[in-house]
């Protein structure tokens, strides 16, 4: 099954910095994060925890 992707809030409105990110179905137990201008490229995958750490740290 295909991840539904969905792009950052934070990525802008022209497209040079567009940040997607996916729930890997069906535990959920991955975040999937790929650059959206490559989308065929290899994602980043990580345990909930670990990207919700890397949103607070780039928040602060």
């Amino acid at each position: 099954m295909n991840p539904t992707w969905f792009k950052s809030s934070y990525s802008d409105e022209q497209g040079s910095s567009c940040v997607e990110v996916a729930n890997l179905i069906p535990t959920h137990a991955r975040v999937a994060v790929r650059d959206s201008k490559v989308p065929h490229d290899p994602a980043l995958t990580l345990p909930p925890e670990a990207f919700s750490a890397f949103v607070t740290h780039v928040r602060t």
